[in-house]
């Protein structure tokens, strides 16, 4: 399986991207733009996360996931549905400190992204049928107790399935794949002895902690 994480999806997070990133304003894309992670960047059931010994800022992204239930190639928008069926919650964890180094450097910056269990996903994944629609979901990301992000995914630049569609021209999506379809504005930093918490929908999703 794989994991596909969508950068840049909502147009509030995009505008914070200069202070985190390298202080260049970003446009708004105009197609999805997606990066993929490893197998092993996986961080199941609310497991603690460490902390690894390259990185001096490490940050947090909350994201709703998707898991593909089917095999889907050059599939379209409106047969993208038939593509999933459950929904959950994840942590895109970045090596924020080696992402500006990297991209200053004008290299690929997977290894900020794609290392060791850098993509936490809920212990459960929520069936479309108890959810609204995809497109009306509400989500939340607490660090520490406080309210960090959140979100809709009514404020997605590009709906799951168009990420479905345009993805699958590319990459073929097998059953099992998860698809991080991006984080909304209040990104940050976790330390040695933080906690995360997410709820999506008022069910908790996600407790672990930072070690």
């Amino acid at each position: 399986m794989k994991i596909i994480c969508i950068g840049m999806n909502y147009a509030d997070h995009v505008k914070e991207l200069p202070s985190v990133w390298d202080g260049k304003e970003r446009p708004i894309p105009q197609q999805p733009v997606f990066f993929i992670k490893p197998d092993t960047a996986l961080l199941r059931n609310n497991d603690p996360f460490y902390i690894p010994d390259f990185t001096n800022d490490l940050q947090y992204e909350c994201e709703v996931v998707v898991r593909i239930n089917r095999l889907c190639k050059g599939i379209e928008e409106r047969f993208a549905h038939r593509c999933y069926e459950e929904v959950g919650l994840g942590i895109d964890f970045t090596a924020r400190d080696l992402q500006r180094r990297c991209k200053a450097e004008g290299l690929p910056w997977e290894i900020a992204k794609g290392f060791d269990h850098s993509a936490a996903v809920s212990p459960v994944f929520v069936p479309k049928s108890e959810l609204p629609d995809i497109q009306r979901i509400r989500f939340s990301m607490d660090l520490n107790g406080e309210r960090k992000q959140t979100g809709f995914t009514g404020d997605m630049i590009f709906s799951v399935d168009r990420i479905i569609a345009y993805v699958s021209r590319f990459v073929t999506l097998r059953i099992g794949d998860l698809i991080f379809t991006g984080t909304p504005v209040g990104v940050g930093q976790v330390h040695i002895g933080d906690r995360l918490t997410a709820e999506m929908e008022g069910r908790p999703m996600l407790d672990f902690d930072i070690k």
